[in-house]
This record gives structure tokens, C-alpha cells and sequence, in this order.
């Protein structure tokens, strides 16, 4: 764009936010770019996201561990119908109760201190895994991985929306949700080369299972190294008056090259105007409660979209419906579908807004929700190769012997629907989520979004394999595509877009409600 084209522009946005005066325009485009390319920000974003790798490995450790754990020669390790389901959801509790302590620890600790405390229950859960000797070791090292990710789920997007610049915020915004993905991948992975879904031996499948968890290990001790030389979040530090510690972060985060003490100016003045924490008479002015609601209500539908579950049970949705390949390779090309989608809207959200890709998100979800259902319904099990449709657990001791091709429907409409979950409302819920909570309450108000989500998720993983067996497979299916329907509805009446943004103009829009910012 010309200079004399970009100058209206420019004075608009002055007048309206006071962010850019229009003397200093060119010096700040030069700036502009090489503050984007510093890249102390994104090492610092790295190793904040290894926390999310983490946590996607032990979100779907069940999946491939289930089938062998149902198989135990041992008793005290063989898991049931009723065991298998608390492995399964246990997860999404711990994650609730990480979500609710961190809406302390963000406020108390920082962010980047609560990231790195969340290492240690995940050491120690993943430790409990590892030397098993019983169900109730397995089911305490699942609840204290899952604290840890409920912790990692509200710091990790605070942390990184807050030290991002605004012209990156959307891609950087993405990677919680692509080392997320990645690292379920590589659990599919290691799974089918550690031969858990292939037990050739009881010694053999005791070992396997027990190494995926050691595995899980590398990325905790990793993130705690590397966070040890990141800055804490200049806004934080600002909030607790550290003004010259919160200086030379921003430094550090844009480099010394850069105008970084005007973003500095404005990131404290904004501070300013908000008091240290939130008080309840607060909550009332729609500043605080209108984005709050917005940020949970997303959250919400996300985990009713059926995700979890899908992630959770995906071996055994696949052994359920007897897709044309071997459920190991299934699990691992939905996982590299899933990588692919998520790196798509990370280099997409910055260019074509957050609204357009949740729209996306949704539809594709819909559809894919609405033809699996549709799928298990009408297709008689002879032609879909399913024994029968019910007991979602017990058929991973069934053979899977595909009789038609017509079986690559699951697959398909699942590849889908993990696809448009990870265009939009995967990355997109998180990124909203950490952009439009105001700063004061920004540490309790992500710690409730990830209570209300776990909470969500756990009951719908606790209660998916009973209505399963009680209904059939198609029912939690067209229940999703119901859901998914009602989060385009919610997208477009309650969604703002908040591509290209500071923070601090975001906040202005909800203080206003001026309808200028949505354009």
C-alpha cells in the first residue's frame, strides 16, 4: 500500500485508538518488521508449547494403551468395561482441577511460573504409569497428567497472547493447538512401533505400554530446562509493579533494535486503568462478564462437539466400525490429518480472520458428525463389518475383517471432522479465549474456561461407552451434529474478529461497543 493510500487509514485508527501517530509511520514499519522477526519471541513460545506437546501425548495415552490393557495377563492390570471408562475420562477430571487451581497460580505464581509448575505432577504422574502394579496407580498417574494439563491449558495461551506481537499473535496463537496435535501423533506412533496394538507376547506387552509413558517424560524435562531462560509476561510483571523487570522483557521478546518502549508505554497505561484484581461488584459491567461468557460458551461447545472422545476411543471407534485399514494405521493418518489441518489455520487465522475459519470449522464438523451417525445407522453391520452395535470396549479382543469397501466411510467422515476441529474451533476457542479476557481477570477467567471445558469433557468421556452400549454408536454421533449446528449460530451472533488487534484495542472494543472495531 502507498504511503498517501495508508495515511487516512492511519489517522482513523489514531483518532479512534491513539496507537500509531502518523509522524512516525515509516520508522515504525521498519521496526514493525524486525520486531516480528525476533526470534528470542519465538523461542520463548517454544518452550512454553512443549507443555501442550505434553499434553496432547497424555490426552490420547488410552487409546492405544486400552486395547493392551484389556489384554493383561495380570489381573490387577486388566482392564473392564467400567475401568476402561474412568481410564479413559479420569484425564479431563485432573484437567478440571489443574483449570481451577490455575486460576490462582496465574494471578499468584505468573504465567510462566505456573507453566513450569505444572512439570512436576506431570513427572510424577507419568512415573506412576511407568511402574504400575495396579489399576489405582494407573487411574492417580492419569488424574495428576491431567492436572497438569488443565494448568498448561490456562497459562500456556495467557502467556503466549501476552508476549506475542500483534501481527503474529493468530500463528503463534496456533501452536498450542499444533504441539497438541503433534504430540498425539507421535503417541500413535510410538504406540505402533513400541507393538502395542500388535502383542505378540505378555512380556512383550507389558514392557510397551510402560515405555510410552517413560516417553512422556522427555517433553516435561525439556520445558522445565528451557523455561528457565524465558521472561515472564511483560503485562504480568507490569500488574505487579515490577515496571523495569517488565521493561527489560519486552526488550528481550522484541529486540533492542525495535520501538519496543512505546508498546511498553501502552501496555502500562492500559494496566493502569485496571485495578490489581476483580472484585465481585465487577463482574456486573458488561467490560468484564460479556467476554468472560463469550470465552466459556466456546469452550463449552468445543468439548460438546465430541472431540475427546473421538481422540480418546479412537482405536476402538475404528475396531467398532472395521475400517478398511489396521486401527494403528488409521489412528496415525487422522493424527497426521489433524497436523496438517491445524498448521493450515495457523497460517491462515492472521490473513482470513477467526470468524470465517470457526464458520468453516463448524460446517465441516456438522457434516462429518451427521454422516458418521447416519452411517452406523442405516449400513447393516454385515456391510460395515461390525459384530453388533454395541460394547465399544469389548471389541478390541474381536477380530476386524472388513467385507467392503464402503467401511472407508468412518474413516473418512472421521479424518473430516478431526480436520475442521483443527481449522478452527481446536486452536481458534484457545486463541479467542487468552485475546479477549480482560487483563484483570484474565488469570481466574482462563482457569474457569478450562474448569468448565474438563468438566465437560470428563463427563462426556464418563458417560459416551454407557450410551454407546445402552443406544448404540450412531446416538453420541448425531448428538455432536446437533451441537455443531448450534456453534455457527453462536459464532455468528456472539463472536467478535479480532484479527490484527492489539490487546489493548480488543479491550477497547468491549469497554465501548464500538461497532467500528468489527469492521
Amino acid at each position: 500500500m502507498e504511503p498517501s493510500a495508508r495515511e487516512p487509514l492511519v489517522r482513523k485508527m489514531s483518532s479512534s485508538y491513539r496507537t500509531f501517530p502518523e509522524s512516525a509511520v515509516k520508522r515504525l514499519d521498519k521496526e514493525y518488521l524486525q520486531s516480528l522477526h525476533n526470534k528470542r519471541l519465538y523461542l520463548a513460545v517454544f518452550a512454553a508449547v512443549l507443555g501442550n506437546f505434553n499434553f496432547g501425548f497424555a490426552l490420547v495415552y488410552p487409546s492405544p494403551v486400552i486395547p493392551a490393557l484389556e489384554a493383561q495377563p495380570s489381573p490387577a492390570l486388566r482392564l473392564d468395561q467400567h475401568t476402561a471408562s474412568w481410564f479413559g475420562s479420569v484425564f479431563t477430571l485432573g484437567a478440571a482441577a489443574g483449570g481451577l487451581s490455575a486460576m490462582v497460580l496465574n494471578d499468584r505464581l505468573g504465567r510462566k511460573l505456573s507453566i513450569m509448575f505444572s512439570a512436576l505432577p506431570s513427572a510424577v504422574g507419568y512415573a506412576l504409569m511407568a511402574g504400575a502394579q495396579g489399576i489405582g496407580m494407573l487411574l492417580l498417574g492419569r488424574v495428576l497428567t491431567g492436572y497438569a494439563g488443565g494448568v498448561t491449558s490456562a497459562s500456556i495461551p495467557v502467556y503466549i497472547s501476552e508476549i506475542s506481537h500483534p501481527g503474529v499473535r493468530g500463528m503463534l496463537g496456533a501452536c498450542p493447538q499444533i504441539m497438541a496435535v503433534l504430540g498425539s501423533l507421535i503417541l500413535y506412533v510410538l504406540g505402533k512401533y513400541f507393538g502395542v496394538w500388535r502383542p505378540g507376547s505378555c512380556r512383550g506387552l507389558v514392557l510397551d505400554w510402560r515405555w510410552l509413558a517413560v516417553a512422556g517424560e522427555v517433553p516435561v524435562l525439556t520445558m522445565i530446562v528451557l523455561l528457565c531462560f524465558m521472561p515472564n509476561s511483560p503485562r504480568f510483571l507490569l500488574s505487579q509493579g515490577k515496571d523495569d523487570e517488565a521493561l527489560r522483557s519486552l526488550c528481550w521478546l522484541r529486540g533492542k533494535d525495535t520501538d519496543y518502549a512505546r508498546e511498553y508505554e501502552q501496555i502500562k497505561d492500559s494496566v493502569r486503568k485496571q485495578s490489581q484484581r476483580i472484585s465481585c461488584a465487577e463482574i456486573k459491567d458488561p467490560f468484564i462478564y460479556k467476554p468472560i461468557l463469550i470465552a466459556v460458551g466456546m469452550r463449552f461447545l468445543q468439548q460438546l462437539s465430541g472431540v475427546t472422545c473421538v481422540l480418546v476411543y479412537l482405536q476402538s471407534i475404528f475396531k467398532k466400525t472395521s475400517v478398511i485399514l489396521k486401527p494403528e494405521y488409521d489412528a496415525a493418518l487422522v493424527g497426521l490429518v489433524r497436523l496438517f489441518s491445524v498448521a493450515i489455520a495457523a497460517v491462515s487465522m492472521d490473513k482470513a480472520g477467526r470468524k470465517i475459519l470457526l464458520f468453516v470449522s463448524a460446517g465441516v464438523m456438522l457434516v462429518s458428525n451427521l454422516t458418521m451417525g447416519l452411517y452406523i445407522h442405516f449400513v447393516p453391520p454385515s456391510q460395515n463389518g461390525t459384530i453388533a452395535n454395541k460394547t465399544l470396549v469389548s471389541s478390541a479382543n474381536l477380530p476386524a475383517e472388513p467385507t467392503n469397501y464402503i467401511t472407508l466411510i468412518p474413516l473418512l467422515a472421521t479424518m473430516f471432522f478431526i480436520m475442521g476441529y483443527a481449522m478452527g474451533w481446536g486452536p481458534i476457542t484457545w486463541l479467542l479465549m487468552s485475546e479477549i479476557l480482560p487483563l484483570k481477570a484474565r488469570g481466574v477467567a482462563s482457569g474457569l474456561c478450562v474448569v468448565v471445558s474438563w468438566l465437560t469433557a470428563f463427563t462426556l468421556t464418563q458417560f459416551f461407552l454407557r450410551v454407546v452400549d445402552a443406544f448404540g454408536l450412531e446416538v453420541p454421533f448425531l448428538f455432536f451434529a446437533v451441537i455443531c449446528a448450534g456453534n455457527i449460530l453462536f459464532t455468528g451472533c456472539c463472536v467478535p474478529e479480532t484479527k490484527g488487534r492489539s490487546l489493548e484495542q480488543i479491550e477497547a472494543f468491549f469497554r465501548t461497543g464500538r461497532r467500528s472495531f468489527m469492521r
